[in-house]
């Protein structure tokens, strides 16, 4: 999957940028407090709760409101109920898009992620229409400079499914129930990890030409930048120049 690992730096740095803006903190509360409704509030038996504190604390949040977001999810503070959701549909050529949302006006949400779609080409789809081209799996971008042969031995070990290098870098896939072993087993090796995520990654790419890809570049970005917006996922594949351009 040559151009995955650099969209994924390209799209991490895009999130460093919301987070000085301070979008990025509504979208963490939100999910933190999903996270703890759907599976409770401890960190040690949720891993998705963990991945969302983890996240949060990247981005500099205060524990304090980390701590407030938890509560809320379990029922210790008030606040308006947030429901996920998932939106499907088809980008500009064809491109499969997925929409992860948390929302507590679901009317307001499926028009705003339509209206997207629409104004760039796409179209909203229904249920199962795409989503059956990605799948839930773990995913982490190692540092610069980490020894290949050690991150591949720990990573096989622990339970990652594959474990690819591209350009000098190293990225492991991992099942989702083992992501938080192959995590762990490379921090207590003390190797550098750049980003590390739970996602829902296309077993299929489908390379785009430029044109295509900047229409759909815009709509991602159209998606992401919508408040009840948390991920969007995509099957394109994009050209190097593409990608080092936008670097």
């Amino acid at each position: 999957m040559a151009g995955h690992s650099k969209w994924a730096n390209i799209k991490f740095r895009k999130g460093v940028q919301d987070a000085k803006r301070g979008k990025i903190f509504t979208k963490l509360i939100r999910e933190i407090t999903v996270a703890a409704r759907m599976g409770g509030g401890d960190e040690s038996t949720n891993p998705r709760l963990r991945d969302a504190v983890k996240k949060a604390l990247n981005a500099n949040m205060k524990r304090d409101t980390i701590d407030n977001a938890v509560k809320r999810g379990v029922g210790g503070l008030d606040g308006d109920a947030m429901v996920a959701m998932r939106y499907e549909g088809y980008g500009p050529g064809g491109i499969a898009v997925l929409v992860d949302c948390l929302s507590d006006n679901k009317n307001r949400t499926v028009s705003e992620v339509r209206h997207a779609f629409t104004k760039h080409g796409g179209n909203l789809g229904t249920d199962g229409s795409v989503s059956y081209l990605f799948a839930n799996q773990g995913e982490i971008l190692m540092a610069a400079g980490q020894s290949e042969d050690q991150v591949m031995e720990l990573a096989i070990d622990a339970g990652a499914s594959d474990v690819t290098v591209e350009e000098g870098q190293i990225e492991v896939i991992t099942p989702v129930e083992a992501y938080h072993s192959v995590l762990n087993a490379l921090q207590d090796a003390n190797l550098e990890i750049e980003q590390s995520h739970l996602t829902m990654r296309a077993q299929t790419m489908i390379t785009v030409d430029d044109e295509t890809a900047e229409s759909l570049i815009k709509l991602i970005d159209m998606l992401e930048d919508l408040d009840d917006v948390q991920e969007v996922y995509s099957n394109a594949e994009f050209s190097e120049n593409l990608l080092e351009s936008m670097n």
